[in-house]
């Protein structure tokens, strides 16, 4: 069984913006996949999708996290809830409650699964406030347990909202942008976290990026995005100057710029993405491209 499924999802503003169109992808169990390309090209709205948090058109076909439907033809189901208690969701802003302490914060995570009186008062059981301190200290944060939330650096307000994935037990962790506001050294620790937790939990993780260098470091399936449409599907290591300038447009393309930049691209020939070296494949009629061969880069 696949961890996410989506079939056919589209998505239309006010004013008839297309901000999908009829986007299909598979990721299996385990994955940690990177989903880049130009701001609006959609990754933020599929992300929502996935989570449940909105809704697609109507002519649109379902979304579903291990086997558990999340909406269909832009309708979400009214058991829902209890399907997104294992999908963690890690924003850009920061999502923690500032007032309250980062012990607190996570603790929330398990808001989910307790009885309704226990999620209106804040009640916690001793066996909860130990696995919330050992997911502190498993994303190094653990000596910052009572301060107040909003007096953390943003990354590790990020960290604390990766602690709050793992105590919920999430199997899926949706992460939109959680570095774009960081500092290199912020950003190394929380990719570092989500790939821990990949790694030893199984946990599947999608992950949207500026950064493609981080996504060639940590994820080793990149789905690129442009105009609402999913443009690339494929090994990271196959992306190339060429196609991330064509993607990104006008903008530069998003390297971290640290040290070094590394910027060792084999030359490669574009070619249609539906082709037997692409391992995920994309849609029918998509006009997609990969390249080939293999890149390689400095470490």
């Amino acid at each position: 069984m696949s961890a996410i499924s989506v079939q056919a999802l589209s998505k239309t503003f006010s004013g008839n913006a297309k901000a999908l169109k009829e986007i299909s992808l598979t990721i299996e169990e385990g994955e940690m996949v990177a989903l880049i390309g130009a701001s609006g090209s959609g990754k933020s709205t599929l992300i929502r999708h996935v989570a449940g948090l909105v809704s697609g058109d109507r002519s649109s076909g379902e979304i579903r996290v291990h086997g558990n439907l999340i909406q269909r033809s832009g309708r979400i189901p009214r058991k829902v809830r209890q399907h997104r208690r294992h999908i963690g969701v890690v924003f850009q802003q920061f999502n923690l409650i500032g007032r309250l302490s980062v012990l607190t914060n996570v603790l929330m995570g398990v808001l989910g699964t307790a009885p309704a009186f226990r999620t209106i008062f804040g009640i916690f059981t001793k066996s909860e406030k130990r696995s919330a301190l050992q997911a502190l200290e498993r994303v190094g944060i653990e000596s910052h347990a009572d301060k107040r939330a909003d007096k953390l650096s943003g990354g590790q307000q990020q960290r604390a909202a990766i602690a709050r994935t793992i105590v919920q037990g999430a199997r899926v962790i949706l992460a939109d942008e959680p570095i774009a506001s960081l500092d290199p050294a912020s950003s190394r620790k929380v990719m570092d976290n989500l790939s821990r937790v990949n790694r030893d939990d199984n946990v599947t993780v999608l992950v949207s990026l500026h950064q493609v260098d981080y996504a060639i470091q940590y994820c080793p399936r990149t789905i690129a995005m442009r105009d609402g449409q999913i443009v690339f599907d494929g090994a990271s290591d196959k992306l190339t100057p060429a196609f991330l300038q064509e993607l990104y447009g006008a903008e530069s393309v998003k390297l971290t710029n640290e040290e070094k930049q590394r910027e060792t691209f084999a030359e490669a020939e574009v070619k249609p993405v539906n082709t037997p070296e692409t391992p995920h494949g994309l849609p029918v009629g998509a006009q997609a491209k990969t390249v080939t061969p293999e890149t390689q880069f400095v470490q």
